[in-house]
């Protein structure tokens, strides 16, 4: 359910929103903050893929030793899609071509499942990174009201689909932890609710993607 980092003592920490197939404007953004393969790392939000032509290379992003990614909601549409035992029932592929799986088409389709496969067990459901003596945890859409609850597997709903907290404006500080980054509902700039930070910028849609320092949420 949850994967936590020490402190990075050689590098910077970073954090990016739902990326959607956009490797190119990642690609600029790393570079514009100088990202140092070699000693920095990328913590990732989730959804990776979809909506964005160069799905099947940022699906291969968790394989990096420098990436640490969360599941989005729409690895989890492609995990029902293609992995699931659907046993003929069409339902889940179809929902995932309407919410922007239809870049696999022109792909090999044994090596989208292969990739995906390998991939999602790189991608658990939350992070925890340790940022100068204090710590900033990670999840897709929606954390739970008491970070401590992040491990149990009866809300993974709400960490992949949630939406309560932004829809209702809810200010109230998650208990537990320092800070807490997600993705999945798209505003028009980094937003904070609480300890909590928006930071899904719409990359797909708005050609904005958003790349912050790690230090910059603490301050």
């Amino acid at each position: 359910m949850i994967e936590r980092h020490e402190a990075n003592i050689r590098g910077r920490d970073f954090f990016v929103g739902d990326i959607h197939g956009q490797l190119d404007l990642l690609n600029s953004e790393m570079s514009r903050v100088g990202f140092d393969k070699a000693v920095d790392r990328l913590f990732s939000v989730g959804d990776l893929i979809d909506r964005g032509a160069r799905s099947l290379d940022c699906l291969s992003l968790p394989f990096e030793p420098w990436f640490h990614g969360v599941r989005g909601n729409h690895e989890m549409l492609a995990h029902d899609a293609l992995l699931r035992d659907n046993d003929g029932d069409w339902m889940p592929y179809n929902l995932w071509m309407v919410n922007g799986g239809a870049w696999s088409v022109g792909e090999n389709a044994y090596e989208v499942k292969t990739i995906l496969a390998e991939a999602l067990e790189h991608l658990p459901y939350a992070r925890e990174v340790v940022v100068d003596g204090k710590r900033v945890g990670m999840v897709h859409a929606e954390p739970p009201a008491d970070w401590a609850d992040v491990v149990r597997p009866s809300l993974i709903q709400q960490l992949v689909w949630g939406r309560t907290r932004i829809s209702q404006q809810d200010e109230t500080p998650v208990i537990g932890i320092d800070a807490v980054v997600v993705g999945h509902t798209i505003v028009g700039a980094p937003t904070q609710l609480g300890n909590v930070h928006y930071i899904d910028t719409g990359a797909f849609c708005t050609g904005k993607l958003t790349l912050i320092e790690a230090r910059e949420l603490l301050v």
